[in-house]
């Protein structure tokens, strides 16, 4: 069987719509986190390889989660992220929840609601967010408010993306209901531009991620370590930014992904608007201890 490295697409972290890892990150954390995004990154290569059949792929990610588990020597990125979790003395169960979620890419095409698809960001995209917590020592209690930010990054990149998930893999992760009650077809999601209901449909999808936005509202302030809180005002404002693009243009005919420009903008504007939270939350608490 190929190798998994072979299967890379060469794609890495610096290609992300987000920063992973980057230098807000404490140096002793990032490696870890560089650890699990190689690990993910190259499953979710496999889950999308173009000349892979169905079964191929599966007997690729199995062989990643083997490796990662020890049962056997396995690939670079899963032995790499194992003694990582080692060292740490961390479980793989978020790596696992991101393999359920590219298995579900080979095997499932099609979700029905709303449901469906938070279901499937259970395990693509709030297990990314989780690990990062994880391996800063947060606590569990303010996983909520990431599973909310997290499902609405993965919402916005299905909807940046949803022309080319439909033409090249057959994957269409907007609700089909959605797009019953707009009037719009499936098969629209493969024309240049999109239809007054198909453009209805990804609106309204956009309007229901931006709820998810709001239900996050504070996280970076809820988290301790001050260099991840930042990392997460940075990842919150380009979220925001993203979502006003696909509420302002079509998704299949213009440009919704943020110019290097305008990610360097949100960059500075996250880190201000997340230092400026912790002033006023340490002043807050300051005058709190005095009152008391």
């Amino acid at each position: 069987m190929t190798g998994a490295a072979e299967l890379r697409s060469g794609k890495g972290h610096r290609d992300e719509n987000f920063p992973v890892a980057s230098l807000l990150i404490n140096a002793k954390h990032r490696g870890p986190i560089l650890a699990f995004y190689e690990f993910v990154r190259t499953a979710d290569d496999i889950a999308d390889h173009p000349t892979l059949d169905a079964g191929e792929k599966l007997a690729h990610l199995d062989a990643l989660e083997a490796g990662l588990l020890g049962r056997i020597e396995g690939e670079v990125v899963a032995r790499r992220l194992r003694l990582s979790l080692e060292d740490r003395r961390l479980p793989p169960r978020h790596a696992q929840d991101l393999l359920t979620a590219f298995r579900m890419d080979v095997t499932k095409r099609r979700y029905r609601n709303w449901d469906e698809l938070i279901e499937y960001c259970s395990y693509s995209a709030m297990p990314v967010g989780r690990f990062v917590l994880d391996v800063h020592g947060e606590p569990h209690s303010i996983w909520p408010a990431n599973d909310a930010l997290c499902a609405a990054l993965q919402i916005n990149n299905h909807i940046q993306d949803c022309h080319a998930d439909y033409t090249r893999l057959d994957r269409v992760y907007v609700p089909l209901d959605a797009l019953t009650d707009a009037g719009a077809k499936v098969e629209e999601l493969g024309a240049p531009q999109s239809s007054p209901a198909l453009l209805r449909c990804l609106k309204a999808l956009a309007h229901r991620t931006d709820a998810l936005l709001q239900e996050s509202r504070g996280f970076a302030a809820m988290i301790g370590d001050f260099r991840l809180s930042l990392e997460v005002a940075v990842i919150t404002t380009l979220a925001q930014r993203i979502l006003g693009l696909i509420k302002t243009r079509d998704p299949l005919s213009e440009n919704v992904h943020l110019t290097k420009i305008g990610v360097m903008g949100g960059t500075l504007a996250g880190v201000a608007a997340g230092s400026f939270a912790r002033l006023v939350g340490g002043r807050l608490a300051v005058r709190r201890s005095k009152d008391a």
